[in-house]
């Protein structure tokens, strides 16, 4: 069992601080190049399935959330309002309202819709200490969100290719769902008072998993407080569940946002706003997925993709050369040379690093490499150009496999 608590400090990828506070972790070089690469990804996923990127403010008044419902039924989990000259000012706890108003703020013909938003977004939860661990429970967050507008007719599709990209993503970076869990409305006042549009909503919802002939699991009292949605559960060593992924139906935002469409026949329509993310936040994803692995994160994710490892100090300069030719391919690169130890003891020590170029004498005069792969694999001296090459187009597409037939 990987702990990403314990695993998170020994690779400096993440720590804290009580200067920080609890739930407030900082990210260092080697984490924060994973977690730019996961973003990076995620963005270009995204605008290849035509969403458009915006940037919104992490504080609003507080009537906007009184406007969401989000005063009503979720201030338990927010921040307390900070009084700034008469106004009251809130730490945004979700950016579904946010991009409402973003949308609300310009006419929209039905010709636009279906209209996708996504931002990689800041967000802040008012989690009690007792709760707090690592990357999983967090104050700060940094959530992968994106909201579409779109017509009834259109919410069953966009639904569908949401779950898709869910499942290429998942693909890439080698995690496995557990299951898909239908999640519905419970006893209680937390949840926004609509049989109608709960009913509505779960029903589009349920034809989307049956339609995929996705198995799911009905679940009472996991829903938003204004819709059920799609969880897409996962597993960690310890066997515990959690959320990544969600798709979800709202009917209730547009409503309380006044969102409107001008439809075919010249008249104002409501729109429905469907709440989707890939990876949920970043904190949680890279969490589980220094679990999953770890520490030896698919190629294209690692913070370091390649090791060079000269044999001795007279292949330094070679080993230099051969690490600007990464940097200018994009490879994340560094040299282990012979101060760090024996050629064993190297290796060793970079066995969590997906790829090993070493260079001995015979290497550097035919400016060439001996790859070791993580997995054990070694292949034979190759023209070093070749090699690189090879590795920036396997990393390019975003392949959990290290080297293939082809290429080998």
């Amino acid at each position: 069992m990987h702990d990403h608590r314990r695993l998170g400090r020994e690779l400096n990828l993440f720590d804290t601080d009580p200067l920080l506070g609890a739930g407030l972790p900082y990210w260092l070089p080697d984490g924060a190049a994973v977690r730019h690469t996961l973003e990076e990804y995620i963005r270009t996923a995204e605008q290849r399935a035509g969403y458009q990127h915006v940037y919104s403010p992490v504080l609003a008044k507080q009537e906007l959330y009184e406007l969401s419902g989000h005063w009503a039924h979720y201030s338990d989990d927010m921040f307390p309002p900070m009084d700034l000259g008469g106004e009251q000012l809130i730490l945004r706890p979700s950016l579904c309202p946010h991009h409402a108003v973003i949308y609300r703020s310009r006419p929209h013909s039905h010709r636009e819709l279906p209209l996708r938003m996504a931002e990689l977004g800041g967000m802040y939860r008012s989690e009690r200490s007792g709760v707090l661990g690592g990357l999983t429970r967090v104050r700060a967050i940094h959530l992968n969100d994106a909201h579409i507008f779109c017509t009834l007719d259109q919410v069953a599709e966009e639904a569908q290719a949401a779950l898709e990209m869910i499942r290429r993503a998942y693909e890439a970076l080698g995690i496995v769902a557990t299951r898909y869990r239908l999640s519905l409305p419970g006893p209680g006042g937390k949840y926004v008072t609509a049989p109608e549009k709960w009913q509505r909503s779960t029903t589009l919802l349920t034809d989307v998993l049956d339609r995929l002939g996705l198995p799911y699991e009905s679940a009472e009292g996991e829903a938003a407080f204004y819709g059920p949605k799609i969880d897409v559960q996962v597993t960690d060593g310890a066997g515990r569940e959690s959320t990544l992924s969600t798709v979800q139906v709202d009917f209730h935002q547009p409503e309380q946002f006044g969102l409107r469409y001008t439809g075919a026949d010249g008249t104002g329509h409501r729109p429905v706003m469907i709440h989707r993310s890939i990876i949920g936040s970043v904190e949680r994803a890279v969490a589980h997925l220094v679990e999953q692995h770890g520490g030896a994160f698919p190629a294209w994710l690692a913070p370091t993709q390649l090791v060079i490892l000269p044999v001795s100090d007279t292949e330094l300069p070679n080993a230099v050369s051969l690490a600007r030719r990464c940097t200018r391919l994009g490879l994340r690169t560094r040299i282990a040379g012979p101060d760090r130890g024996t050629l064993g003891a190297r290796i060793r020590q970079a066995r969590l690093i997906p790829y090993q170029a070493v260079i001995g004498a015979r290497e550097a005069a035919a400016d060439q490499t001996a790859l070791r792969l993580r997995d054990g694999r070694r292949l034979a001296p190759q023209p070093a150009d070749d090699v690189l090459t090879r590795i920036a187009a396997l990393i390019a597409t975003h392949t959990t496999d290290l080297w293939t037939d082809a290429a080998a």
